[in-house]
């Protein structure tokens, strides 16, 4: 049989060790960026950080850049996972949504408070290439809170037209409350922020709930 490749114990040994390298690599990327910040941080002190050579560190990563960028992606990625856990779990539509809507804004805030400090400047650094990228992630979380929109809109809790595009106004709506929006002064303490998007998830709830 041909364009069928088997795999053997020492490929997926192999993968799932260029999966922990990539790995170790982004969380001490994590640990540099609130240690020093984005400019301060080079691949010679990711290197050093993770414990391998700074060849081994090009393996994974073409460059810096790539590499904050792929931090930012593994945080959306575990978002995802995080909204789409709510949104097959158990409680009404309403429950649900508003419950996405929090976890949307807390979990980013809870993955770069503590670099609050250099955000703005790694923000700034990466601002031309991770705007390209949130047009994907917001289409991917809205996709998420379709989901759970068209779920209500066919039980009778929801009074919406078209799930992807109330999906779309929901993101819209609490986009400002991210860290891509906010300074690391307007980010503010973690409870001012939940209190803030809750009145945001309630005020959407209210206006798309059937009367």
């Amino acid at each position: 049989m041909t364009g069928i490749r088997f795999w053997s114990f020492a490929d997926m040994k192999q993968s799932v060790k260029q999966k922990t390298t990539r790995d170790a690599i982004l969380d001490a990327t994590d640990r540099l960026l609130a240690r020093s910040g984005y400019k301060k941080m080079t691949i010679d002190d990711l290197a050093t950080e993770v414990g391998i050579g700074k060849g081994s560190v090009y393996l994974h990563f073409d460059s810096k850049e790539e590499i904050a960028l792929s931090h930012i992606d593994r945080i959306v990625e575990r978002l995802k996972s995080r909204l789409i856990e709510i949104c097959e779990s158990q409680g009404t539509p309403e429950f649900r949504l508003r419950k996405m809507i929090i976890e949307r804004v807390l979990n980013r805030f809870d993955s770069v408070q503590h670099y609050s400090q250099s955000l703005n400047e790694l923000l700034a650094s990466l601002r031309p290439r991770l705007l390209e990228r949130r047009q994907s992630y917001f289409a991917e979380e809205a996709a998420i809170f379709a989901r759970v929109l068209d779920e209500g809109k066919k039980s009778g809790v929801f009074a919406v037209k078209d799930s992807k595009a109330s999906a779309g106004a929901v993101l819209d709506a609490t986009n400002a409350l991210l860290p891509y929006s906010l300074s690391a002064y307007e980010l503010g303490e973690r409870d001012e922020l939940e209190r803030k998007t809750a009145n945001v998830a309630d005020l959407i709830l209210n206006g798309i709930k059937k009367r």
